[in-house]
């Protein structure tokens, strides 16, 4: 597990409870904790407490199985940098992130979800992979996308909470849309933890599922700095919420991935749901956001199609100044 965050630790502890060999790529008091303590998890309903190797030195883990990158995006050129060491020559590397992958583009032509006007090779928008360090370092053969559901958090070091039920819990899926023996292999592993998985041959409409729900609350939370209910108060900010909404169903309709989903339902959701989404997380503790990845690349893709998105531009902008001040962007 590159990554040993809300997400990754989440996953690497039922994992290891399962039974699956588990190491994680960690650092600062969340290693040593892990080193110290073990890794434990806390549900709703249960909480696990598991022993797994873990290094701030992917070299001293040595090559994996399987490795499942959790990181946020701006860590990206980090893991790029250092993940040499955990690949076999069949090692598969699953990215199980939020917004628009940088494998998103490869294989597009081929795949069973192919979109019209889809870009070769991943060359289309440079911010899914500055400089190709993922295209090289890992390659898109090993590349498997994932789409993570659950909310979770770190509420101190060494400790990873699940904040809700499991639910939809994992979709993974092959970039092509075919399916695989190392699909079934990583989804065994699933099972044996009793975690929810899903294997998808259209997993990039699962990615466009996920960002509209990201979309409809999130930039509104980071400007507010507000769980997601509480900016459901404000009639002008319900507003704004069914504008992001109506804006990214159309882009992901254009994109050759239509969303169906009630808007209406999706605001009366937001309306109860007391979660401060990851990215309001990651602004309060100080660390380096995924604005690109959740705003900038969609809405580049926005301008490509010819889509619209006036209230996410603006939004975005707001964020980009807001969070330049903090030294975040």
């Amino acid at each position: 597990m590159f990554g040993a965050g809300a997400v990754g630790g989440y996953l690497a502890g039922f994992l290891a409870r399962g039974g699956a060999e588990v190491s994680v790529v960690a650092r600062g008091a969340h290693l040593a904790a892990i080193r110290a303590d073990g890794l434990r998890v806390e549900t709703p309903d249960d909480a696990v407490t598991v022993r797994v190797a873990a290094s701030d030195d992917p070299a001293a883990l040595g090559p994996q199985d399987a490795v499942l990158v959790t990181v946020k995006a701006p860590a990206l050129a980090d893991v790029a940098a250092r993940i040499g060491p955990l690949l076999g020559p069949q090692t598969a590397v699953t990215f199980v992130m939020n917004g628009i992958p940088w494998w998103y583009f490869h294989g597009l032509g081929s795949a069973r979800d192919s979109a019209p006007g889809g870009a070769p090779d991943g060359e289309a928008i440079p911010l899914l992979d500055p400089g190709g360090g993922l295209a090289r370092s890992v390659g898109v053969r090993r590349a498997i996308g994932g789409v993570f559901w659950p909310a979770c958090s770190v509420p101190r070091p060494g400790v990873v909470r699940l904040l809700t039920g499991a639910g939809r819990g994992t979709a993974l899926g092959e970039p092509d849309g075919s399916a695989s023996g190392r699909l079934e292999v990583l989804a065994g592993a699933f099972h044996a933890a009793g975690l929810p998985v899903t294997l998808s041959d259209r997993i990039r409409a699962l990615i466009w599922q996920k960002l509209v729900f990201n979309l409809s609350a999130g930039p509104i939370c980071v400007l507010t700095e507000a769980a997601v209910k509480e900016t459901q108060t404000e009639p002008a900010l319900v507003a704004a919420s069914r504008a992001l909404l109506r804006e990214a169903l159309a882009l992901a309709s254009a994109m050759g991935f239509p969303v169906e989903l009630e808007i209406e339902q999706v605001v009366a959701t937001n309306t109860k749901l007391a979660h401060r989404p990851s990215i309001l997380q990651d602004l309060e503790a100080g660390r380096r956001m995924e604005i690109d990845a959740l705003y900038s690349v969609p809405l580049q893709m926005a301008q490509a199609a010819g889509v619209p998105m006036p209230t996410l531009e603006v939004l975005a902008a707001l964020i980009r100044v807001k969070v330049r001040e903090r030294g975040l962007y």
